[in-house]
C-alpha cells in the first residue's frame, strides 16, 4: 500500500480558522449559551456548561513596532495561556479562562500605558484605517496622524458607554475607500482638489517614471525633461483632480 502523502505546508492564504483556538473554545464551540458585556472593554461569555470565557478589548493601531507586539505576546503568555487576537478594527483581545486573572491583567494593562481598555458596546469602537503614505502610492492625506488627533477627541467615548449605541469611524486616504468607509458610521475620505504638484528634482529618485505614467486613469502624465531632469508633464485639464 502506498504512502499517505501528508498535506503540503503552504504560506499562501490564512491558516484553518479553527488551528489556533484557545482549548476552551474548542471544548465550547457551538456550546456558548449567552454573552454581556460587563464594562467598557471586558466582555464575558458563558457556555452550556457554565464555562465562562473572559475578553478584554484594547486599543491597537494599524502600524506596530515588533517591540510593542513583543510586549503584548508577554501579556499574553503571563495571563492567557498565551492567547490574544487582534480583530477587524485592529483592536487586540486578551482571552481569559481563569477569572482570577482578570484583575491582574486589566492592572498590568493599565501600567502599560499604551494598551487602553475600552471600544464595547454603546461607545466609539477603533478607528479603521488605510495605509496611507507609508505604504501607499494613491493617498490624498496620510492617515495615521489623522486617525491620532480624531481618537484624543473622542478617547472619553472609547472607554465609556455614553451614546445611544455604537459608533464606527473609518479613514480612507483616497477615493478608492479601501479603508471600509462606505460602511461606517462617520467617514473621513482624503481627495484631492488640484493636479499634483511636481518636484521635478526628487522625481526620478523616489518613482519609477514609466509605472508614474501608466499609474494614470486619465492619461494626463506624459514624460518630459525638465532641464537636466527626466520627469513627468501634468495635463490639468485631463487630470480627473
Amino acid at each position: 500500500m502506498a504512502d499517505v502523502v501528508p498535506e503540503r505546508k503552504t504560506d499562501i492564504g490564512p491558516p484553518k480558522y479553527d488551528s489556533m483556538w484557545p482549548p476552551v473554545i474548542k471544548e465550547n464551540f457551538g456550546k456558548w449559551k449567552y454573552h454581556e458585556i460587563l464594562e467598557p472593554g471586558v466582555l464575558v461569555h458563558v457556555a452550556e456548561n457554565g464555562t465562562k470565557l473572559f475578553t478584554v478589548r484594547c486599543g491597537g493601531t494599524r502600524l506596530m513596532t515588533t517591540l510593542h507586539v513583543e510586549n503584548i505576546c508577554k501579556l499574553a503568555d503571563q495571563f492567557c495561556d498565551g492567547y490574544f487576537r487582534f480583530t477587524t478594527r485592529n483592536n487586540i483581545e486578551f482571552l481569559v479562562s481563569d477569572e482570577k486573572k482578570l484583575e491582574p491583567l486589566k492592572k498590568a494593562l493599565a501600567a502599560a500605558g499604551n494598551l487602553p481598555i475600552g471600544g464595547t458596546g454603546a461607545g466609539v469602537t477603533n478607528i479603521v484605517h488605510t495605509q496611507g503614505w507609508v505604504h501607499c502610492h494613491t493617498p490624498a492625506i496620510d492617515a495615521s496622524g489623522i486617525v491620532k488627533a480624531v481618537m484624543d477627541e473622542l478617547f472619553d467615548y472609547w472607554q465609556s458607554h455614553k451614546l445611544p449605541a455604537q459608533v464606527r469611524i473609518s479613514l480612507a486616504c483616497c477615493l478608492n475607500m479601501c479603508g471600509a468607509v462606505h460602511c461606517s458610521d462617520i467617514s473621513i475620505l482624503g481627495v484631492y482638489r488640484k493636479p499634483p504638484v511636481i518636484e521635478h528634482s526628487h522625481l526620478d529618485k523616489m518613482c519609477e517614471v514609466p509605472t508614474t505614467i501608466a499609474a494614470c486613469p486619465t492619461a494626463a502624465i506624459k514624460p518630459a525633461k525638465v532641464g537636466d531632469y527626466k520627469s513627468v508633464a501634468v495635463n490639468a485639464d485631463r487630470c480627473m483632480f
